[in-house]
């Protein structure tokens, strides 16, 4: 299971990334770590009901 995380976690990264605003005012992206777990909960859950 952990070999599949690993394989897909760059897509899922791409997939989760949120647009975020700083104290001064810049704009960057960063990954949404409870999109991400959602992701990865989903995945697991679809490879253990085959």
């Amino acid at each position: 299971m952990e070999q599949i995380l690993q394989h897909y976690d760059a897509y899922i990264n791409k997939l989760c990334l949120r647009t975020m605003v700083d104290e001064s005012g810049q704009t960057h992206k960063q990954v949404d770590p409870y999109m991400k777990g959602r992701l990865q909960s989903k995945l697991m859950q679809a490879i253990t009901k085959k």
